[in-house]
């Protein structure tokens, strides 16, 4: 039986590639995107080489269409075909709305919503064709509840929520299923702005008292990537330690 590929955009972070790691130990076949980090997909080819998956890697910016393209065509000639799509690439920015500038806005809402939009538009024909497939956006509980000084970031993780409950509904009759996971605070690299007073200030105020983890993200994505989540589409799974 052949296996199946799941392909995770911002795949060189903390949690794109606790993703990646744990799809690959669930059973994919992984096709890694990443833009910029070197350094974290080196990681990540060392580490995946270590496990009996195939994977390849691929450096695509998600915001622009044609790059994508290319790398979901070499997919489905390396792997038959993507048949399970995790779009974790995003970019934060902290700044008073007063102070964000167009080439912010413009650069913020391309890689976290647009890059969210072109890799699906590449996905979901194939997905069709085969009666069956995932997609699993990774928003943030920001996306939901808002946050102060990062107006357009959250805009574009609402977008995602929105985006996400609407494409499931609409993929439904063919059985693909499309859900969200809006992760709270994560210690990543994401969240190194933050000074350790801060992060300790913030912790207190989540009722887990902690920084939640990249491998319990991974977790819930590997559920919603399972046989186990057929029945389940057009949700967001908030995981923030009972802070929202």
């Amino acid at each position: 039986m052949m296996k199946k590929c799941a392909l995770i955009t911002g795949a060189s972070g903390g949690i794109g590639s606790e993703i990646a790691l744990r799809l690959a130990k669930d059973g994919f076949e992984i096709a890694a995107c990443y833009c910029s980090d070197e350094n974290g997909i080196r990681e990540l080819e060392e580490k995946l080489s270590q496990t009996e998956t195939r994977f390849k890697t691929y450096k695509a910016d998600v915001a622009d269409y044609e790059e994508i393209k290319k790398v979901f065509a070499d997919a489905t000639e390396y792997f038959g075909g993507v048949s399970v799509l995790v779009n974790n690439a995003g970019i934060s920015q902290q700044k008073l709305f007063t102070d964000i500038t167009q080439e912010d806005f413009d650069r913020i809402t391309a890689v976290n919503f647009k890059g969210v939009f072109n890799c699906c538009q590449c996905a979901v024909p194939f997905m069709i064709r085969k009666k069956s497939g995932k997609i699993i956006n990774i928003s943030s509980m920001w996306g939901v509840y808002g946050a102060s000084c990062e107006t357009v970031y959250s805009a574009t993780k609402a977008a995602v929520i929105g985006f996400s409950k609407a494409l499931a509904r609409e993929l439904a009759p063919s059985n693909i299923q499309v859900n969200c996971v809006a992760p709270g605070a994560v210690d990543t690299k994401m969240n190194n702005n933050l000074h350790a007073d801060e992060k300790k200030a913030f912790a207190e105020e989540i009722p887990m008292g902690r920084f939640g983890t990249a491998a319990e993200i991974a977790g819930v994505v590997s559920f919603l990537a399972s046989d186990d989540s057929d029945y389940v589409t057009a949700q967001v799974i908030t995981a923030d330690g009972g802070l929202t």
